[in-house]
């Protein structure tokens, strides 16, 4: 054989990612992501924020700034179709010689504290509703300011080691787990709203307070809390593009992937919800908010309509969909890192194949291990500082890129374009700053996303430097995936 030919053979017997998710594995994916245990936990949350049924508002705007929002991951996803998601849009959006390179490295950067927290909402939600079939799960074991120790904790992170198991194998047969999670989801979620309807009371669903949509201060307020909460129930809707190298016909899936999870899940909360409403009565539900039966509402919703067994399994069915979205979060933001790590942006051990597998699992191993340390975090301050960290370092600046990609290179392509652009992202753009700054001692979690933002910023540079990199030497080749080496 020629030298030509065993490169290429080489080439070939190289550890790399499966092209293995077809459109249903991909939208079984997102959903299970976006679903996941948020909706069951947040009810009490949301009800008490506005006071009231009108609280529905928050699921509804919720449901548009998703769509609007994942119209720009659509389009972004389609033209830059490979693993990375965010990193790899925003280095090419604002050009990878130079902000790019920044920009796309603080995402990273800034995804090392919010993947584990968002995967770790995931477990102490599971954990949560573990207590209700078991109350010693409450036990304190510790607790100084936003850390706290009980029994549930382990549960948690037990959650958290099981997803790992399952995960460590090929893309093809987590794809058919996926799936399996996602029918357990669907079945889960068919039978909360079949049981609301057909008990349904509208006195009690539509037993709207005075002045409940009397456009004052506090109406505004409540609803930019609400839409906090709900912002985070519909997250994930944007996994697929994390996932590109393994998606099959990425340019026609993951946009197809985005419409199809958001369409779905948005219909799914707004008619759980409502018929969540015409059993138990909103009071109820906004002074729970301030129990620990918030965080197993829907058990006491079953328990109300069928008996204790029927919450039993309901639970069990919660759990279930909880444990669906760490399996789905945890594969998606694994393979972010990874693809940093293969253009140089980040530490090279991050790039590492599993020669059997064929995945990250180095990026898997580490996420996984600081979500279970983030098990110890209270969940409100987990939810919060999650979703104002995102907003801040991606969200806001991902809609800026395609709008500044639009401007700048008209030319580049877009198998895949925005409807009614530039509206949708203007409107995503408008919703995050809204949920940002109208709540109550919103600056606390903002002083949050600035230091790590700051600290960012500062390793950023010092590794740049040692490198001889911009803004301290000339750029990188520009290309993604190009740049093996190590700053």
């Amino acid at each position: 054989m020629n030298a030509n030919g065993s490169d290429a053979t080489q080439l070939a017997e190289k550890p790399h990612l499966d092209r293995g998710l077809g459109e249903v594995s991909a939208t079984a994916l997102n959903m299970i992501d976006m679903i996941g245990v948020g909706p069951f936990i947040t009810i009490p949350l949301i009800i008490g924020a506005m006071g009231g049924p009108q609280a529905m508002l928050g699921w509804i705007f919720g449901a548009i700034f998703a769509w609007c929002d994942g119209m720009i991951w659509a389009e972004l996803g389609a033209a830059m179709p490979g693993s990375g998601g965010s990193y790899r849009y925003l280095r090419e959006c604002f050009g990878p010689q130079k902000l790019g390179r920044l920009l796309s490295f603080l995402f990273i950067w800034q995804l090392s504290f919010s993947a584990p927290l968002s995967i770790a909402s995931g477990c102490i939600g599971l954990a949560k509703y573990a207590t209700y079939l078991v109350p010693s799960l409450q036990h304190t074991w510790f607790a100084y300011g936003p850390i706290v120790v009980r029994t549930e904790t382990f549960v948690a992170i037990l959650a958290v080691v099981v997803a790992v198991l399952l995960l460590y194998r090929r893309i093809a047969a987590v794809g058919a787990i996926s799936k399996m999670l996602w029918a357990g989801v669907l079945g889960t979620i068919a039978w909360i709203i079949f049981s609301g309807v057909t008990h349904f009371d509208r006195r009690l669903a539509f037993d709207f307070p005075p002045g409940a949509f009397t456009l004052s201060p506090q109406f505004f307020t409540g609803l930019g809390l609400a839409m906090l909460v709900a912002t985070y129930d519909y997250w994930g809707y944007y996994n697929v593009c994390f996932l590109g190298d393994e998606v099959r016909d990425p340019v026609r899936t993951i946009p197809r992937a985005l419409r199809n999870s958001i369409g779905a899940v948005a219909a799914i909360y707004i008619v759980m919800n409502i018929s969540i409403l015409g059993v138990l009565p909103w009071r109820e539900l906004a002074a729970s908010a301030q129990t620990e039966s918030r965080f197993y509402v829907i058990s006491t919703f079953m328990e109300r309509i069928h008996g204790h067994t029927a919450a039993v399994v309901v639970t069990l069915l919660i759990m279930w969909t909880a444990f669906a979205s760490v399996f789905s979060l945890l594969l998606g933001y694994s393979r972010v890192p990874y693809a940093a790590a293969v253009d140089g942006n980040y530490f090279r051990a991050f790039g590492k194949v599993h020669e059997r597998h064929h995945i990250p699992h180095v990026s898997l191993l580490a996420l996984a291990g600081v979500a279970a340390l983030c098990c110890f975090l209270k969940l409100a301050d987990v939810i919060a500082a999650l979703v104002v960290i995102r907003i801040m370092v991606q969200f806001l600046v991902q809609a800026v890129g395609l709008l500044y990609l639009r401007a700048s290179r008209p030319d580049f392509p877009r198998p895949y374009r925005m409807w009614l652009y530039p509206l949708p992202a203007l409107l995503a753009m408008a919703g995050f700053v809204f949920v940002l700054v109208s709540r109550p001692a919103f600056l606390k979690e903002v002083r949050y996303g600035t230091v790590v933002v700051i600290v960012g910023l500062a390793v950023f540079l010092w590794r740049a430097w040692q490198g001889g990199k911009w803004p301290f030497g000339a750029g990188d080749s520009g290309a993604l995936g190009g740049d093996t080496t190590n700053l």
